[in-house]
């Protein structure tokens, strides 16, 4: 890591119930929060934008979200968020057959039409060489109301931000997940 987390004691008080959900919900306290946290508003503000993107009312269904988060992440080459979204994805969906066969959704019959067009458009806005064509459009419209490409649309640009926070910042994987061999 090129940046470290300070002592737990250093952090606002205000901060604590946060690291405390954090370490009953993984075990610990993830690193990206600490580091995050080191500006602490600035940790409140990407928190709540997270809180609010991964909520039970969300008109994205747990599983796609977890395959946006991680297929973003595969891209950004973000260790920590393939291993702790990835792990989230085989929780969400019941196996890990979808998270070794992200990388060749492509071709994969694991995958349906939504979630394929889903991770189009995720691949169409993260890779730098890529955009959003009208076609490509016409076509998440197909599968998402106008409501629904703005929640996929935050949704694919809040991971973009996060891994490439994390990958930027050299943050290493934490073990929650068999992450799939690099080709």
């Amino acid at each position: 890591m090129y940046v470290f987390e300070k002592p737990l004691k250093n952090y606002p008080w205000w901060l604590k119930p946060f690291f405390w959900s954090q370490k009953r919900r993984y075990g610990k306290v993830l690193k990206p929060g600490l580091l995050w946290a080191r500006v602490p508003k600035l940790f409140a503000a990407v928190a709540a934008l997270y809180g609010v993107l991964d909520r039970k009312s969300s008109p994205l269904s747990p599983e796609l979200r977890s395959l946006i988060t991680v297929r973003v992440s595969q891209v950004n080459w973000c260790a920590f968020c393939i291993d702790v979204n990835g792990m989230t994805l085989a929780q969400r969906s019941g196996s890990m057959d979808k998270l070794n066969a992200l990388d060749q959704w492509q071709t994969s019959a694991l995958f349906d039409k939504k979630e394929k067009i889903a991770l189009e458009y995720a691949e169409a806005i993260t890779y730098s060489d890529q955009h959003v064509t009208p076609e490509l459009m016409t076509r998440v419209k197909t599968f998402f109301d106008e409501d629904g490409v703005i929640e996929l649309t935050g949704l694919i640009a809040f991971q973009n931000l996060s891994s490439k926070f994390n990958a930027a910042l050299d943050v290493p994987a934490e073990g929650f997940c068999k992450l799939p061999e690099k080709p």
